[in-house]
C-alpha cells in the first residue's frame, strides 16, 4: 500500500514537470532544442546582401571582425609623390583582378598632380601604380597595379538597398602611414545629401555639388578614396570628403557606388568623361552683387542665381537669347542658386540635349532654349 502511494506521488511529480515544460514551450514559442541556432540567427539578423554572389557574415558580441577579415587585404594605402617626395596620402581599394593586374578605385583628388603613385598593401608591400583615368567632378580615379597573392577584390554592392540607421564600416589610412589599415564603424546617417565642394585642391570656393551618402563613422584626412561598406563587406560608397567645421563632428560623406559604377568603364579606358557645355562664363550673384570689381545690374531683391559674365562663340548659348549680364535662375524649371548647383543640374544632360533656361534681364523673367555643346 505504501509503495503504491509512493508510485502515485512520483507520477504526479513527473506529470507536473512534463506539463510545465510543454507549457513553457507553447507560451514562449521557442524550440528548446534549437536555442543555439535561434541565437545565432538573431545575431546576424538585419544583414542583407545586395550582390547576387554575396556571402553573408555573422555579427555577434565580438563585433564585425568576420566582415573586416573578408575585405581587409583589398584596401590599400596610396602615396602621391611629387618632385620625388610624398605630397599626400589616401586610400584605395581593389574592385577587380584581371590576369596579373589589379584595378583600384580611389578619389581623383588623392592622385591629383602626382609624378608617381605607389600603393601599400596590408602586408606592407609598396607597389608602383599607373593612373588610367580620373575626373575631378566625379572625384573618382582608376589605378592599375601588379597583382600580388594577398590581394582580394571587394564586391561592389548597392547603396539604394541600404536603409537609414544601417551599420556601416570603412577601412582607411587616417593621418598617413602610422595609422594605416584603421577600421571605423558607424551608421548610415543620411542619403541623397547635396554637398557643395571644390574640384580644385587649392581653392576654397565651391564649384560643384555632389549627391552623397552621410555616415557618422570616423572619417579623417587619409581616408579619402576608401570604401564605405555594409556589414557583409559590400562597397556601397567611396569616401570622398568630410565636413570640417569646429562645431561639427561625425559627418563623413561617400559617393554612392551606383554613380561611381556608371563611370568606371570610361575611366578604365583612359577616356575623359564628356560633360555637356553650356558655353558661358559664370559668376555667382552673391559675388557679383557685393564686389566693386563687377558692374552688373542686379536688382536689390535678387540674392541668388548665376550671372552670365561672357558667352563663347560657336556654342549653344551663343545661338540662344542669352546676353552678358543675364541672371540664370533655373534649368528646366529646377532652381539653381549658384554656379555649383547650375553645373550639378547641367551635368544631368548630355551634349546635343536641349534645355530651357529661366533668366532675369532688367528685373524681368524670360526663358530661352539652349542646345548643349560637346566639351573639348
Amino acid at each position: 500500500m505504501k509503495s503504491e502511494r509512493i508510485k502515485e506521488a512520483i507520477l504526479i511529480i513527473v506529470s507536473f514537470v512534463i506539463g510545465g515544460v510543454l507549457t513553457f514551450i507553447v507560451i514562449d514559442g521557442k524550440d528548446l532544442f534549437n536555442r543555439t541556432t535561434t541565437t545565432s540567427s538573431s545575431a546576424s539578423s538585419g544583414l542583407t546582401c545586395s550582390a547576387t554572389d554575396c556571402t553573408k557574415v555573422v555579427v555577434d558580441e565580438s563585433g564585425i571582425s568576420e566582415a573586416v577579415e573578408k575585405v581587409y587585404d583589398g584596401v590599400l594605402m596610396i602615396r602621391n609623390y611629387q618632385n620625388d617626395e610624398v605630397a599626400s596620402t589616401g586610400t584605395g581599394f581593389v574592385y577587380k583582378i584581371e590576369g596579373d593586374d589589379a584595378y583600384v578605385l580611389t578619389n581623383q583628388h588623392v592622385v591629383e598632380g602626382a609624378d608617381k603613385i605607389t600603393l601599400i598593401t596590408s602586408k606592407d608591400e609598396e607597389i608602383e601604380g599607373e593612373v588610367l583615368g580620373g575626373d575631378s567632378y566625379v572625384d573618382i580615379a582608376i589605378v592599375k597595379m601588379k597583382k600580388t597573392d594577398d590581394l582580394v577584390a571587394l564586391t561592389l554592392g548597392n547603396s539604394e538597398n541600404s536603409k537609414l540607421g544601417d551599420l556601416v564600416f570603412t577601412i582607411g589610412n587616417p593621418l598617413g602611414y602610422d595609422y594605416r589599415g584603421s577600421v571605423s564603424t558607424g551608421h548610415l546617417a543620411g542619403k541623397d545629401r547635396l554637398v557643395s565642394v571644390s574640384t580644385d585642391n587649392n581653392s576654397s570656393s565651391s564649384d560643384w555639388v555632389m549627391k552623397v551618402l552621410q555616415t557618422d563613422a570616423a572619417i579623417n584626412p587619409g581616408n579619402s578614396g576608401g570604401p564605405l561598406m555594409n556589414l557583409n563587406g559590400e562597397v556601397i560608397g567611396v569616401i570622398s570628403l568630410k565636413l570640417v567645421q569646429t562645431e561639427v563632428e561625425g559627418m563623413g560623406f561617400a559617393i554612392p557606388i551606383e554613380y561611381v559604377n556608371s563611370k568606371i568603364e570610361t575611366l578604365e579606358k583612359g577616356e575623359a568623361i564628356e560633360w555637356p557645355l553650356l558655353g558661358v562664363q559664370m559668376l555667382n550673384v552673391s559675388d557679383a552683387k557685393y564686389s566693386y570689381r563687377y558692374n552688373f545690374d542686379i536688382p536689390n531683391d535678387v540674392d541668388s542665381g548665376v550671372v552670365i559674365a561672357g558667352i563663347e562663340e560657336g556654342t549653344g548659348a551663343a545661338s540662344s537669347d542669352l546676353k552678358t549680364g543675364d541672371i540664370v535662375t533655373a534649368i528646366n524649371g529646377v532652381e539653381v542658386s549658384d554656379s555649383a548647383y547650375l553645373r550639378y543640374e547641367l551635368y544631368k544632360y548630355q551634349a546635343g540635349d536641349t534645355i530651357e533656361l529661366t533668366y532675369l534681364r532688367a528685373g524681368k523673367e524670360h526663358t530661352t532654349k539652349v542646345t548643349l555643346s560637346k566639351s573639348e
